[in-house]
């Protein structure tokens, strides 16, 4: 991180190291390292004799204090938002808590953000005050808030024509499938629009039942793959999970390389699936489903090996294999555009969501023309999927992450901060896994390395501390101890590094 200072803050700093033994909160963090390196120099020898580290590349403060440790500065961003004149946080939490369902939660319980507009990496609440999401409205805002591109897409097709059905000829839903299935492997070029992930994968198990002609499904504990009928039950979460009619799915032992009894021996994990075949099944199976990296799971990387392994002993049973790439699609991971691909699998179906439309509603199924073809035994259709602004924005969003290059930069950026957290979790005892690749990151935290106590209160607290310094990050993981780091793609190092330095500033404080 660059930690430069102006000639004014210089001589403020100075007075503040001469004149007392405490280094109180101060705005400054950034300016111009070429300009004021020498000062620089000369000052941060005298700031780093009255406190410990803060930040984990360079520290101005750290002390359990709160007074005494300065807060890291945002990267700098040319863009004020236009005024909010709406209705205030309290009139429409009071509007919420009346007419909308009492299971709807949100984060920062006790001063929820009432957030108002959107640019890129960043957005802005009500009062102006800017926040770095990294959390990216749950892995689901690919090029950036309103990127202009997405909304100028969505803007022409929206003045064109809103909405017609499939049942009429469009070529905005054609020429999006088309690009979609140029950029997935083998035979996997049959789309079938939807308006969500839930609804993509209830639409994958349901032409696998049809395809194999066999009901049993295998997927893996602590899954989260949606919260209808059939997505419920390959859910592997019991937070997840309600009390009703759920058949036809065994949960396999999940290949967590952290937390699971056989480390990262994928194959090992993956004699848990035959061993489900062949003794909780008929021996025949419908499909296997998993993500490649689970996602609300806590950003859980399935153990090396295991896909291949797993996929072989589902195909012996005449099952197929399904890819949830909800999350880990659409260069999310960096080194490849879908997360299966990082253990050099082909699936059979793959369902998509989140990221393809950079937070318009819209969700996908891509299979091959041999399996699309059972949805003809009777009549399959979506009103609204397939719809003309939604498969527009999906569109410039795939001419986006190509043009500006954001698989590269999620590869680069996401290694960068990656790196950064490793070293926040050899700093902190209370980080225990550092996990994920590309911009799909987790930081588990436990109270004992040794035992992997979740510390699910810290994680809250600390959640709460970088939301004041202006960090979003989502929470996650079946014990609610895993902070999900999944931004915009267009993030850069210098947000990689402000993320990390509020990290290690907020833990600091404990």
């Amino acid at each position: 991180m660059k930690i430069n200072y102006e000639d004014s803050d210089l001589k403020e700093i100075k007075a503040i190291a001469g004149s007392s033994k405490k280094i109180l909160r101060h705005p400054v963090v950034t300016v111009n390292m070429q300009r004021f390196v020498a000062a620089r120099a000369k000052w941060v020898g005298e700031l780093r004799g009255l406190s410990q580290r803060c930040y984990s590349q360079f520290g101005l403060a750290s002390q359990k204090d709160d007074d005494m440790i300065i807060n890291p500065r945002m990267p700098h961003f040319d863009y004020s938002p236009p005024p909010y004149n709406g209705p205030s946080a309290d009139e429409i939490l009071s509007k919420r808590k009346e007419f909308l369902s009492p299971s709807m939660f949100y984060f920062y319980e006790k001063n929820p953000l009432h957030l108002v507009h959107g640019k890129m990496q960043y957005l802005f609440d009500s009062n102006g005050r800017r926040y770095l999401d990294a959390f990216g409205g749950i892995a689901t805002v690919s090029c950036g808030h309103c990127h202009p591109d997405v909304v100028e897409a969505i803007v022409n097709q929206t003045k064109r024509l809103q909405h017609s059905t499939i049942l009429y000829l469009n070529n905005a839903i054609t020429d999006f499938a088309e690009a979609l299935a140029s950029k997935l492997p083998g035979d996997l070029k049959v789309v079938f629009f939807t308006n969500s992930g839930t609804e993509a994968n209830e639409l994958a198990i349901m032409m696998a039942r049809l395809y194999t002609g066999c009901h049993d499904i295998i997927s893996l504990r602590n899954a989260y793959h949606g919260n209808a009928a059939a997505t419920m039950s390959t859910t592997g979460q019991s937070v997840w999970k309600f009390n009703v009619v759920q058949s036809g799915v065994h949960h396999a032992i999940n290949p967590d390389p952290y937390r699971g009894v056989f480390g990262s021996d994928g194959e090992k994990y993956a004699k848990d699936v035959e061993d489900l075949i062949q003794f909780g099944t008929s021996g025949r199976v419908a499909a296997f489903m998993s993500e490649a990296i689970q996602g609300v799971g806590g950003i859980v990387e399935l153990a090396p090996g295991y896909l291949p392994a797993a996929y072989s002993a589902v195909r012996k049973a005449g099952g197929l294999c399904i890819a949830d790439e909800v999350q880990s699609g659409f260069a999310r991971t960096g080194s490849h555009f879908w997360g299966f691909e990082n253990q050099g699998v082909v699936p059979d179906i793959v369902t998509m969501a989140k990221g393809i439309g950079n937070g318009i509603p819209l969700g996908a199924v891509v299979t091959t023309p041999e399996i699309a073809e059972v949805l003809c035994h009777s009549n399959y259709f979506n009103t609204f999927g397939g719809n003309p602004v939604c498969t527009s924005a999906g569109l410039a969003v795939l001419r986006v992450i190509e043009k500006e290059n954001l698989q590269e930069n999620a590869h680069v950026v996401g290694s960068y901060l990656k790196e950064r957290l490793m070293a926040i979790k050899n700093k902190h005892e209370i980080v225990g896994d550092v996990r994920g690749r590309g911009l799909l990151l987790g930081v588990e935290l436990v109270t004992d390395r040794k035992l992997k106590t979740p510390a699910k209160a810290e994680t809250l607290h600390i959640m709460d501390q970088m939301k004041d310094m202006g960090v979003l990050v989502g929470k996650g993981g079946f014990r609610g101890n895993v902070f999900r780091i999944t931004p915009p793609l267009c993030f850069t190092k210098e947000d990689a590094d402000f993320v990390a330095d509020v990290m290690d500033c907020a833990m600091s404080k404990i």
